[in-house]
């Protein structure tokens, strides 16, 4: 069995997994994007609250990815990175929760 490429800062839960090994095409895909392009995905895959959330955002992944895209829209981002600071947008909303960065 091939060795799933991983993120940066995040691994492919096992759901993520699985999704991704059963369509070839999406598989090597997924292979062929960045570290950093997989660790958006897993992050906002991770992210997910519930179940239903976090599978409707592994099927968009698969979808995302046969478009082309090597990023998931509309996600600002993986927070847990290191090598470099929250932009301001991530700061106010999705690490202390105030809803809007401010202006």
């Amino acid at each position: 069995m091939t060795e799933l490429a991983q993120g940066t800062v995040h691994t492919v839960g096992p759901d993520l997994d699985s999704a991704l090994r059963s369509d070839a095409e999406v598989l090597a895909l997924w292979q062929g994007i960045t570290p950093l392009g997989r660790n958006e995905f897993i992050c906002w895959v991770e992210d997910a609250r519930q179940p239903k959330t976090r599978e409707r955002r592994i099927g968009r992944t698969l979808d995302e990815l046969r478009e082309g895209k090597t990023r998931p829209c509309c996600w600002a981002g993986c927070i847990h990175r290191t090598d470099k600071a929250p932009g301001p947008w991530q700061q106010a909303v999705l690490i202390d929760g105030k809803g809007r960065a401010p202006r």
